[in-house]
């Protein structure tokens, strides 16, 4: 399987202890070893979603090495086309607060305590697969999540086969 086959999918209920540490899925922590070839991998902020109102929710994404790799090399090298203030704000929001990672022998990670306090993981958390990442949201927030995503579903899925 090449790292272009490689999809993260499906929604983990976990918690998350007093000093920080969660267990990746075990499906997830597979995908990346037998499709990446590696088990490192980076935990950044997520792309907030807007939940109206001037609320955002706030979550992490967690990318395999290689694909991050690859994310940061386009984001550098302004492949977006941003303006100046818009590539600084990718770099603040997104490349600067990244840490890579890897698991312990039973499977946890460690969620640097600023990431933590972000994402406001304190206790239960969903990992939920997204392709070629997945994303750690608190309960609450992702909750909130699905509340909004509810609301930009099209009308007609039929064009996806749905």
């Amino acid at each position: 399987m090449s790292d272009r086959d490689a999809i993260f999918g499906g929604e983990n209920l976990s918690s998350i202890d007093s000093k920080g540490r969660t267990c990746i899925p075990a499906k997830f922590r597979e995908a990346m070893v037998t499709a990446f070839g590696d088990e490192r991998f980076v935990i950044t902020k997520a792309q907030p979603i807007n939940l109206g109102d001037s609320a955002y929710a706030r979550g992490l994404s967690v990318f395999p090495l290689n694909v991050w790799s690859e994310i940061k090399r386009k984001a550098l090298a302004n492949e977006g086309g941003f303006t100046s203030k818009q590539l600084d704000s990718i770099k603040r929001q997104f490349l600067n607060p990244a840490e890579e990672c890897v698991t312990d022998k039973l499977g946890r990670v460690l969620i640097p305590p600023s990431l933590r306090v972000h994402a406001k993981l304190e206790r239960e958390l969903w990992f939920v697969g997204m392709d070629r990442r997945f994303d750690i949201w608190s309960k609450d927030t992702y909750d909130r999540v699905n509340d909004q995503d509810e609301q930009n579903l099209p009308d007609d899925l039929t064009a996806i086969g749905f």
